[in-house]
């Protein structure tokens, strides 16, 4: 769940398609993506749905120092939580940060909005009746950025890329052991080049996926706007199984497989896909 961070046409989203990658790099299926404004209300559904209806809930952004971060806020009140100083982040974030060069005189010691903004970024939602250790977890030792979790499956990121990639990364140890496959070995894709169009190929692809979606395979068709090749692949866990087929869909929609999208493009051979 996106949170604030499109507020700006400025503003790209790179948080979801990493996340996506993660999730597939470890076979696990991404049911939904959700941008949300920086509104309580909003905030508060949105949050509380999703941990409802899915084990493992991510939010991104909303953390920060400043008037408009009212991710912890909004979900401690969500969940009838109350916010708390933690104090073991403020000691990693006294160790591990560094102070910004406008702010010299910066001091742990003395009151001042500065420091009132930097607390603000670890007072974190807190459940009195779950152990600590469930709640705050620490992923990534370079880093005095906290995770936090509230009811047992929403995981508070911030939204700045680097620091959200490092700390979703961080969480795949905790995450193996839930995993179907706890080896996390992930999702396999194959790739086949046709030069037919979907109309052509749609009812072949309509059978193909009566048969092997019983066993776990997405079948995926994609036109390539500007080239005369389009794409269709097959998604699955077992890997075995997906090569079994790769002949046979080859031959079924006049192709051939290919590793990367585009590998077998021709810069004198371009035109729109028809339909």
């Amino acid at each position: 769940m996106l949170i604030g961070g499109l507020n700006s046409p400025k503003t790209v989203d790179t948080n979801s398609a990493y996340f996506a990658k993660f999730c597939f790099s470890l076979g696990m299926n991404l049911k939904r993506i959700e941008v949300i404004a920086d509104d309580e209300s909003e905030i508060i559904e949105a949050t509380r749905r999703m941990s409802d209806n899915y084990d493992f809930v991510v939010t991104s952004g909303g953390i920060g120092p400043t008037h408009d971060d009212i991710t912890y806020s909004s979900i401690a009140k969500g969940f009838g939580l109350t916010l708390r100083l933690h104090e073991p982040s403020l000691e990693r974030m006294k160790k591990l940060s560094k102070a910004h060069p406008s702010q010299p005189d910066f001091s742990w010691d003395s009151p001042s909005p500065a420091l009132t903004a930097k607390l603000r970024m670890i007072e974190l939602p807190t459940d009195e009746a779950r152990e600590e250790h469930n709640q705050v977890i620490f992923v990534d030792d370079s880093l005095w950025v906290p995770i936090s979790v509230v009811n047992g499956n929403v995981h508070i990121l911030p939204g700045v890329p680097r620091l959200f990639q490092q700390l979703v990364d961080g969480l795949k140890p905790r995450l193996l052991p839930r995993l179907t496959d706890p080896e996390g070995k992930g999702i396999h894709r194959v790739l086949f080049s046709t030069p037919l169009a979907e109309s052509a190929v749609a009812g072949y692809l309509t059978e193909l996926a009566a048969k092997v979606e019983p066993q776990g395979v997405k079948v995926g068709s994609y036109p390539r706007w500007g080239k005369k090749l389009n794409t269709v692949t097959l998604v699955g866990r077992d890997e075995e199984y997906l090569e079994s087929l790769v002949d046979e869909v080859a031959k079924g929609v006049e192709g051939t497989r290919i590793s990367v999208e585009g590998e077998d493009d021709k810069d004198d051979e371009q035109a729109s896909p028809p339909k």
